[in-house]
């Protein structure tokens, strides 16, 4: 951990609030550092001897994971979003879930071996993990930006949620009650069962909701970002870069292993955005890692615009919304 603390060590100017700039061709891209904690729970499971959950379950190490999401987020984004983990805080136990009902360690082992169904309501209860950390205070004191926590199966946290005075749909329903922290954040979820494929897959529908925030409003024809989604089967012959589920020639979810060949625009937009040059290929699986989540994913977040100007009073780099999403006009 003391190889991540020391990562990405420059200073940035805190997230910024939204302003209102008129359209330009040359208004260059922020640089976003994110000042990150860290909360693992991760609760000793066997109290002979003192294996935690991870351990004893043979699960990813939390460094590991961390180490390699950053630097996927550093590379796709061309090292405009740079996460700095300023804390990280190991809790032994289990989080409480909504009804403050909390797991102990044979009843959850029970769960995973499957003689008992998971607990219900399974969702974990955020209000009293954002007041036991006073994240709201840090947030607000922009001592933090973001929060992950790291977690298991069946603990009851989205994939990312959004906190903060006009926070917004993130992959989750909005945190209510969290004007204290004075801007919005945002706090991921990452289980350490899953690799760095799904701590992506996370980060790629957050991008999915805050850019669909972003260009709300904006008129279909102008919509860069629903051109962007389009794949074969929302627009035949005219595909882009898909969703997250949905590479360009997927005829399902998830399915991202087609050997089927469909026209893409992907290099017109990886390579001439905003000014399309009307280029198109043939694309299929063997493109984005046949059927490897996490090379999807990256090949996916690396045609996310990052570059000069601003369109209809949108940046064109869009990693600026996605890693703060207080430059997003409400």
């Amino acid at each position: 951990m003391d190889a991540m603390l020391s990562l990405y060590r420059r200073i940035e100017t805190p997230p910024s609030k939204p302003t209102f700039v008129p359209d330009s061709p040359d208004e260059p891209p922020q640089l976003t550092t994110l000042k990150t904690l860290v909360i693992v729970y991760d609760p000793v499971v066997d109290m002979v001897s003192g294996k935690q959950l991870s351990e004893h379950m043979n699960w990813n190490r939390v460094e590991d994971l961390a180490r390699g999401f950053m630097s996927d987020i550093l590379q796709v984004s061309n090292g405009l979003v740079r996460y700095q983990i300023i804390q990280r805080l190991d809790v032994d136990d289990f989080p409480a879930k909504v009804d403050g009902y909390k797991y102990d360690a044979q009843t959850y082992l029970d769960v995973l071996r499957g003689a008992y169904l998971p607990y219900m309501p399974q969702e974990a209860n955020y209000y009293a993990i954002i007041e036991r950390f006073n994240i709201l205070q840090r947030v607000a004191g922009n001592e933090i930006d973001e929060v992950w926590i790291f977690n298991f199966p069946h603990a009851g946290f989205y994939e990312s949620i959004m906190g903060g005075p006009g926070a917004f749909w993130c992959n989750a329903p909005p945190l209510k009650h969290t004007e204290a922290a004075k801007r919005r954040f945002v706090i991921m979820g990452f289980s350490y069962e899953r690799g760095v494929g799904e701590m992506l897959e996370n980060m790629g529908h957050r991008v999915e909701s805050i850019m669909e925030k972003t260009f709300e409003g904006i008129p279909d024809e102008a919509n860069l970002w629903k051109r962007f989604i389009r794949h074969e089967q929302t627009h035949p012959g005219h595909a882009a870069l898909g969703n997250v589920h949905f590479a360009p020639n997927s005829e399902r979810d998830y399915d991202w292993n087609n050997p089927r060949k469909v026209w893409s625009e992907c290099d017109d937009w990886l390579d001439n955005f905003p000014n399309f040059k009307g280029a198109a290929r043939e694309v299929n699986a063997d493109d984005w890692g046949r059927g490897d989540t996490r090379e999807h994913h990256k090949w996916w977040l690396k045609h996310l615009p990052k570059t000069n100007g601003r369109i209809n009073g949108i940046h064109n780099n869009w990693w600026q919304y996605v890693a703060n999403p207080n430059l997003v006009n409400l």
